[in-house]
């Protein structure tokens, strides 16, 4: 019984996730089917298919495999249903293979591509958790074999063994009896690392010698042998007799060997890894890109619509008209965020002195007309200097501060405060904070996520994309950002950068 409730209790948080990301799916299909529902009615016949390719890589970025394939099946059947004649059926003809074969191409390319993401993304962690195993294993042998009996023998200046002990034996195979009195370099068929009369006179000199040697046993298979020799010379100083000590390091090269592989296919992943996150960035900027132009007609004819026949319409007709526009003019928005955000992961990062204070100055400066006439107390603290892009930066500043100045709305007077935390020795760490809106923190995993939203549009507007960016530009700076909050309460945005 105790298994079956501790079972329960595990899988049951992955229902309302499970249902959230299926519902992107409906969401995102349902908007594209009313949007162009909508456009439909003034003469544009032309958009419903953009919309769901765009609905359906909303989908498969934000939601993953299984919701995209949904949002493809809801966009084929809404697109046969109410923009393929026969209108308001499911019947289909051959003329409308086409664009069902470019609704699903476009859908299942883009599916494929995020799946591959997130699967050299799992390959690259276990691999990662592979090597990790492979070294403390290595580790382990290491000190273990520290812990058997070492091969030892003695050879004296003419290089005859006059002593072979048991772990010689163990190790070699020949027997005492065997050994002493060869020659211990013919006898173990010694491959060295440099020429003898060098390692001889190195040891002359230093009375050691270290190195690795290849060394043949009796059944006649070779071993690799970390070396330790030492010298005894006699009353007069001349060599006397050697103390050659040797462990069989033959798994730890051949695990040398193996993590070597592993780090080649590692950095094979990563690229791949890389390669792939490229690719899906170039596809999102050119399906948001091309996206532009048709929304620009159906805003600027919708707008002209508006002016030349606003007053014929009645009151139904004019709502509709407005909505029109406002949802025109946030879907423009989107794509210009989305379009802004690819652009930061495909722009080089210019490295420079950045100096914050002045940053901030010029931030608040900007923002002068947002807060016109709007009692707003702003503490500035000093800020050091850090390391960084300065435009980059900039519009972390930006967006942090216009966010404090958007949910302090509704409150008077306003408290905005902008200053520097404690941190490592290496990191500048600024915060950004209010006194506004809040947020509850059982959500705060969301705040960084694109198109998240913790408010309604309606309240406090935004695309739901400016967090995701200062997310992405700091973790290019290899810094950190967090946020804390209270609902009602206001909210703290910290983020961190290299120290210049």
């Amino acid at each position: 019984m105790q298994a079956t409730v501790g079972s329960s209790k595990a899988t049951s948080p992955r229902w309302p996730r499970a249902i959230a990301r299926y519902g992107v799916a409906a969401v995102s299909v349902a908007v594209a089917t009313v949007l162009a529902l909508l456009v439909r009615r003034f003469g544009f016949n032309d958009v419903a298919l953009p919309l769901f390719l765009f609905a359906v890589g909303v989908t498969a970025w934000d939601a993953g495999p299984g919701p995209a394939v949904l949002s493809i099946t809801l966009s084929a059947l809404s697109f046969d249903f109410f923009f393929l004649p026969p209108f308001y059926s499911l019947d289909f003809s051959l003329a409308d293979l086409p664009a069902v074969v470019l609704l699903l191409a476009f859908g299942f390319l883009i599916t494929r591509f995020n799946t591959v993401r997130r699967r050299v993304e799992q390959q690259l962690l276990q691999a990662r958790d592979e090597l990790q195993a492979e070294v403390i294993e290595r580790t382990q042998q290491a000190s273990l074999l520290d812990l058997t009996h070492d091969s030892i023998f003695v050879r004296d200046s003419n290089d005859r063994i006059t002593y072979w002990n048991r772990g010689a034996q163990e190790l070699y195979g020949w027997t005492r009896e065997q050994a002493i009195g060869q020659r211990s370099h013919d006898l173990l068929q010694t491959a060295f690392p440099a020429p003898l009369n060098d390692i001889e006179a190195e040891l002359v000199r230093t009375g050691r010698w270290e190195g690795e040697l290849r060394h043949t046993k009796a059944d006649g298979n070779t071993v690799m042998v970390a070396s330790r020799w030492s010298l005894r010379c006699d009353e007069n100083g001349n060599p006397a007799a050697t103390l050659e000590t040797n462990n069989d390091i033959s798994n730890q090269k051949r695990r040398e060997e193996e993590i070597q592989s592993l780090n080649a296919q590692l950095a094979g992943w990563s690229a791949e890894l890389q390669a792939a996150n490229r690719e899906l960035e170039a596809f999102a900027y050119s399906v948001s890109h091309d996206l532009r132009a048709p929304l620009r007609h159906v805003a600027g004819f919708a707008e002209l619509l508006q002016k030349s026949g606003f007053s014929a319409l009645n009151e139904k007709g004019r709502r509709y008209m407005t909505m029109i526009l406002e949802s025109a003019n946030r879907m423009g928005e989107l794509i210009d965020d989305l379009l802004a955000f690819s652009r930061i992961g495909r722009a080089e990062t210019q490295m420079t002195s950045v100096n914050l204070d002045q940053l901030v100055k010029e931030v608040l400066g900007e923002a002068r007309l947002e807060t016109e006439g709007r009692d707003i107390s702003w503490q500035i603290d000093p800020l050091p200097s850090c390391r960084g892009d300065r435009s980059m930066l900039k519009l972390v500043l930006v967006n942090l501060v216009s966010n404090a100045i958007k949910f302090t709305r509704q409150r008077t007077p306003a408290t905005i405060e902008i200053g520097r935390a404690e941190g490592d020795k290496d990191e500048v760490v600024v915060f950004v904070r209010d006194n506004g809106a809040g947020f509850d923190m059982k959500y705060v995993h969301k705040l960084f996520g694109v198109f998240q939203r913790l408010h309604q549009s309606d309240v406090f507007e935004g695309t739901g994309i400016g967090l995701a960016t200062v997310q992405r530009i700091i973790h290019r700076h290899g810094g950190k950002v967090r946020a804390e909050g209270v609902v009602d309460q206001g909210a703290t945005f910290y983020f961190s950068v290299p120290k210049s």
